[in-house]
């Protein structure tokens, strides 16, 4: 018997009510207040006894200091459940629920902007991984001096990922030598993977480039530096003092975990990649992750959404806050991004000339009680 068909259509609606005052309170709700707020017409002892079946069925507890009720994690999956199948259908948020995220030409740039706008549209902590780009084509490379002992060398990939170096030179190169150099290394590395550029290649550049030999080898170790870069993955967080506007989360102890998580690369590294090992999917995109799902932090729930840039540029955006958050803006929130995302990347392909959106965070939102 599945979930859904364990619960009679009046548990569900006490469920409901419950799940959602405690969500916007924080405080364990009574029979009083389910015969308030719904339009049952039940007596309290019988809203009490349907209570007491719920919490024989795992799906809300009674606090030791308190006649009321909170819900478990198998209620908080029970109701995320019923949130996600409502969503399956419906049209995207409207414009007055979306995010602006400005369009630009650096990765990396685009993936801070996302995380300070979730976190400032949704009172969470935000993160977003970078995309592994170890299968991601070299668009172009560009040697340029910048004065008689030093070049700039970029490197761009598909997704218009950036890497720069300084490479010292003994002897200033003048502009036709520079020019040769710039059409040997695009017309040998353009279209190329990283996992493409083979030993072969590197002496047969090398011998081509004759005396600029060491130039050349200092550019083929900056595109091989986007595989380093990779290898200790990028991970950008935004709203981490947010834990402190929850109660339940703003004690020393798990107040000094979560932070610490946040701020250490190699467990925030690790809760990212158990997080989208986990991840199965679903119709509408998006994951949520509550108590025990997620090893190591009982207290907490993220909601995550794949997000793809297309050209093998892929990754994660994820929202960590308490088990009693706002799951239904959290999850417009990602999915108006990962469609904001995309019309940027589509906007890209087919070089539409758009004015560039200007970030904002929402001004009407919702304060919890705290």
């Amino acid at each position: 018997m599945s979930e859904e068909d364990e619960l009679t259509v009046r548990q569900k609606k006490i469920l409901d009510v419950i799940i959602k005052n405690y969500l916007e309170t924080g405080e364990p709700v009574g029979s009083r207040t389910i015969s308030k707020s719904s339009d049952l017409n039940l007596s309290s002892a019988t809203i009490r006894n349907e209570m007491s079946d719920l919490e024989d069925m795992g799906y809300i507890l009674q606090p030791h200091t308190s006649a009321g009720r909170i819900p478990s994690d198998k209620g908080y999956r029970f109701y995320v459940g019923e949130l996600m199948n409502s969503q399956k259908d419906t049209s995207p948020p409207d414009s007055t629920s979306q995010m602006l995220v400005q369009r630009t030409d650096r990765l990396e740039k685009m993936l801070k902007q996302v995380v300070d706008v979730l976190a400032a549209n949704t009172n969470y902590t935000s993160m977003i991984s970078a995309p592994a780009i170890t299968g991601v084509r070299v668009k172009f490379v560009q040697l340029s001096a910048v004065n008689e002992h030093q070049l700039l060398s970029v490197v761009v990939m598909d997704g218009n990922a950036v890497r720069n170096r300084l490479i010292n030179i003994d002897e200033p190169l003048n502009n036709e030598d520079l020019l040769k150099l710039n059409m040997l290394l695009n017309t040998n590395l353009s279209g190329l993977t990283v996992n493409d550029i083979n030993l072969a290649l590197i002496k047969k550049l090398k011998s081509q480039a004759g005396e600029y030999a060491p130039i050349i080898e200092n550019v083929l170790e900056n595109v091989a530096g986007t595989i380093e870069q990779d290898e200790g993955r990028t991970i950008y967080t935004s709203g981490t003092t947010n834990i402190f506007k929850y109660p339940e989360l703003s004690d020393a102890n798990r107040a000094s975990h979560l932070i610490s998580t946040f701020e250490n690369k190699e467990e925030l590294e690790n809760l990212v990649n158990e997080i989208e090992t986990d991840d199965e999917g679903n119709p509408n995109g998006i994951s949520v992750f509550i108590g025990d799902d997620i090893p190591n932090m009982p207290d907490v729930s993220v909601v995550t959404a794949k997000y793809d840039l297309g050209e093998g540029f892929k990754g994660t955006i994820g929202i960590l806050g308490p088990k009693r958050m706002d799951y239904e803006n959290v999850m417009k929130n990602l999915k108006s991004l990962k469609k904001q995302l995309s019309d940027i990347v589509d906007s890209s392909r087919i070089g539409a000339k758009k004015e560039p959106k200007r970030i904002e965070a929402k001004k009407d939102i919702k304060e919890k009680k705290e």
